[in-house]
């Protein structure tokens, strides 16, 4: 029986800090990160695949800005752009890891799953917006668009400018997770979670309607490996392994950290909000809901002892 395995891709899988973000650098990006989900699939695994989609909403939001001011276009909210970003986003995947897989004469479906996933609308994240979404700015650009938008903006922690904020709420129900369990166990290959579910809530019984946030994908990653039984739970990130004391002179990397050292970790304040520290409280969720490692690690090096960090229980 194959073995059910989650991967989580970075943003960086689909467009990095240093591009412009177009169509034929999404897709090399993909193509390039297919080639190592191979080392996944030849291992005799079944395989979800979630995404994130930080730059991508936020340059769907600045579209729709745009739009709104030059032609007075209704605005979008924020719960639609996830909608929209998972639709183009799982194409781009779906069309380049098949393109991966014909390559090396393998043939599997892949299918795309617009996912929702329930949050509290009376979650206290929203209250403090941390999750960072769109391009990188100056901090004079940045307090531009605050002033002129009301938008809130915070410092990348490796220095690369500032993003805007949104509200982060803990997800709280994947739906259509049987469905993907179902598919994903029969051998096909799903596309799920995309930019962390299109968050909805119930305005009132039996009543959902989305709302106005971008749920961390790492975290909804791992609530869906966890409840989908997962044998592994992958995040894959732009660094190889996890740092403590990262960007100084003491920086350190992880091979292995179990549970106790990942909390101790975070309680340091280790890890940046917005960056490393959801990925650690997705593992911490993983590890202890199934009781099986996590992996964070980069796309090259997946599938490689000691290849990136295992987070394990103890």
């Amino acid at each position: 029986m194959k073995k059910l395995a989650v991967v989580a891709l970075g943003g960086n899988a689909l467009l990095r800090s240093d591009q412009k973000g177009t169509i034929d650098d999404q897709e090399t990006n993909v193509y390039e990160t297919a080639e190592r989900l191979l080392t996944l699939i030849r291992s005799n695994y079944n395989l979800v695949i979630t995404h994130g989609n930080g730059p991508q909403v936020g340059n769907i939001l600045l579209a729709n800005t745009a739009g709104h001011k030059l032609y007075g276009l209704p605005d979008m909210p924020l719960d639609i752009a996830v909608a929209y970003s998972q639709g183009f986003i799982g194409y781009i995947i779906e069309q380049q890891l098949r393109n991966v897989m014909m390559a090396n004469d393998l043939d599997r479906d892949i299918i795309s799953i617009i996912t929702q996933v329930l949050v509290d609308k009376d979650d206290p994240a929203f209250n403090n917006p941390t999750k960072p979404v769109g391009p990188y700015y100056t901090k004079e650009e940045s307090e531009r668009i605050a002033e002129e938008t009301g938008a809130k903006f915070a410092a990348d922690p490796r220095g690369r400018g500032y993003r805007k904020v949104v509200a982060s709420p803990k997800p709280l129900v994947i739906s259509n997770q049987k469905s993907i369990e179902s598919l994903a166990r029969a051998g096909q290959i799903v596309i799920a979670v995309g930019g962390g579910g299109i968050p909805a809530f119930y305005v009132e019984e039996n009543k959902l309607q989305g709302i106005d946030a971008v749920i961390d994908k790492d975290l909804a990653s791992s609530l869906l490996a966890v409840h989908i039984r997962a044998d592994k739970f992958f995040i894959l990130t732009d660094v190889p392994k996890v740092c403590i004391n990262f960007n100084t002179p003491q920086q350190k990397e992880l091979d292995r950290m179990t549970i106790a050292e990942a909390k101790r970790y975070l309680e340091e304040g280790q890890f940046a909000e917005g960056s490393m520290a959801p990925k650690i409280r997705a593992a911490i969720t993983f590890v202890e809901g199934s009781g099986k490692d996590a992996i964070i690690t980069s796309a090259d090096k997946l599938g490689i002892d000691n290849g990136g960090t295992r987070i394990v229980i103890v």
